[in-house]
């Protein structure tokens, strides 16, 4: 004879239910952690970083990103290192773009680096011409038109205070007119001047009467620099020559600098109307 079902024996098999729901639900969360830290085990990750041409690139960074763990190549370029197996390296170099390379439980990872070729082809004016930033050798700071574009100033020199390493721009006087003395790389002589020679559009200037016509008969002082007499919007750029190398062919006279100044010039093509 059949046991007629009762409230209790449905109430149990409600709770039997109720418990293989949660068993799976655990078990489910259990298997997630699990695979989650798997794929965030460390794996070894080797590989060489060369460059376009396939040469190894010694001293090459790579770095675990968002980490503080990092190695270098070595001379065969190679590196060996721990990360995340769902990580991303990042490989840089000076000179070279940077680059990032998931790691994907990748073990071998090899690298390629481009080379880094922004603000290279900029082009440099030197005492004996013009050459890009990539061939330059010499201790040469430059300013263009565009780097003194929305600067507030009565005086081109005043725009490179702060702009140039080495060279000191000092505003001695407030009156009008009164020029600010600069000085490249400190003071080289107690007896002379410590002026820098200026040379503007390939002629030197040694003394204010070849700027202004006027016979003075003595060499240029803070209040009688030569750039007074040129409109800052005329200037195309400006060049600081601080070392021997570069300030050789004016000899002595630019023992205390060079400053090469560069005024805009017509070119071809539309004409075009700027409002000061």
């Amino acid at each position: 004879m059949k046991r007629k079902k009762t409230d209790c024996d449905h109430h149990q098999g409600m709770v039997k239910r109720a418990k293989n729901v949660c068993a799976t639900v655990v078990l489910s969360l259990l298997f997630l952690a699990f695979c989650q830290k798997a794929s965030a085990q460390n794996i070894g990750v080797s590989g060489v970083v060369s460059d376009e041409s396939g040469y190894p690139i010694i001293g090459a960074s790579v770095l675990v990103k968002g980490t503080s763990t990092g190695t270098i190549t070595d001379l065969n370029g190679l590196y060996s290192i721990d990360a995340p197996a769902n990580g991303t390296l990042r490989f840089s170099y000076i000179g070279y773009a940077d680059q990032e390379h998931p790691v994907n439980s990748r073990t071998i990872i090899n690298v390629t680096l481009k080379e880094s070729n922004v603000g290279l082809d900029e082009v440099v004016v030197v005492g004996y011409g013009t050459v890009k930033k990539r061939d330059l050798t010499g201790a040469v700071a430059s300013v263009s038109s565009e780097q003194l574009k929305g600067r507030s100033y009565s005086n081109a020199m005043q725009s490179l205070a702060g702009q140039m390493s080495g060279v000191q721009v000092l505003q001695v006087s407030g009156a009008p007119g009164f020029a600010p003395s600069i000085k490249v790389r400190g003071s080289s002589s107690i007896n002379s001047g410590t002026n820098p020679l200026y040379v503007i559009d390939g002629v030197p200037l040694d003394d204010p009467s070849q700027s202004t016509g006027q016979d003075t008969g003595d060499s240029f002082t803070a209040n009688r620099n030569p750039m007074n007499f040129i409109n800052p919007n005329d200037i195309e750029s400006i060049e600081v020559l601080k070392d021997a190398s570069s300030a050789a062919i004016y000899g002595s006279r630019g023992a205390n600098g060079i400053v090469l100044i560069t005024t805009k010039q017509g070119k071809a093509g539309k004409t075009r109307i700027e409002a000061i």
